[in-house]
């Protein structure tokens, strides 16, 4: 399971991106909003990243930052928001008006957002309706479950997302944290190495 992948952004349209990373090209299905907000093409990039696999298809989607995909994470949720649809919700209004049109149940305002219909604006107040807030990146966490404020916020949102409980995944990213910062080779690390070589630690104790 990928968590980001970081490389040259060759690549910018609407609700899609490419990346190169070492000769490989990705495509990836982003909102426009992610899109605006990561690096020019030809400069580098990372792209927090959510795969949609089934027997049919196999999509890459992916986000400026890991408060982006909790939100489009939890527009999933929603029965009769796929993918598609919850990027281009994403694509038309801001987190902070998304969060601000649910905290305030204003079913009229949500039915103007492009993709979303009576029906599904109805679904969305009663699934997520005082649920979000906002993180320091600008996306949506669930209340009470904000990020721990530390270096390793991002790997323990990650592990959250793919279904590992939040609290066993802070307690696990901080202890094996404090484990390889004993290591030298680790120490010197760039933060982004740092992060992917916790997150494949942790990531295997937890599935054991």
């Amino acid at each position: 399971m990928f968590n980001s992948l970081t490389g040259i952004i060759t690549e910018k349209a609407a609700q899609k991106l490419c990346l190169d990373t070492h000769g490989i090209e990705w495509e990836i299905f982003s909102p426009d909003t992610s899109i605006q907000a990561l690096p020019a093409v030809g400069e580098t990039g990372r792209v927090y990243t959510w795969m949609q696999h089934s027997d049919s298809i196999m999509s890459l989607y992916g986000f400026a930052s890991v408060g982006e995909r909790c939100l489009f994470l939890d527009l999933l949720k929603v029965d009769g928001i796929g993918p598609k649809a919850a990027l281009k919700i994403m694509g038309a209004v801001s987190s902070s008006q998304l969060v601000k049109i649910l905290d305030d149940g204003n079913l009229d305002a949500l039915q103007k957002v492009p993709g979303v219909g009576k029906k599904t604006a109805a679904k969305m107040l009663l699934q997520l309706k005082g649920k979000l807030t906002l993180s320091e990146d600008g996306g949506s966490v669930p209340r009470g479950q904000q990020p721990a404020k530390s270096p390793y916020s991002d790997v323990t949102g990650a592990l959250a997302n793919m279904g590992y409980d939040r609290r066993t995944a802070e307690q696990t990213v901080a202890r094996l944290a404090q484990q390889m910062e004993e290591d030298s080779a680790f120490a010197q690390m760039g933060q982004s190495q740092k992060e992917d070589a916790l997150f494949r630690k942790a990531l295997v104790e937890m599935a054991q």
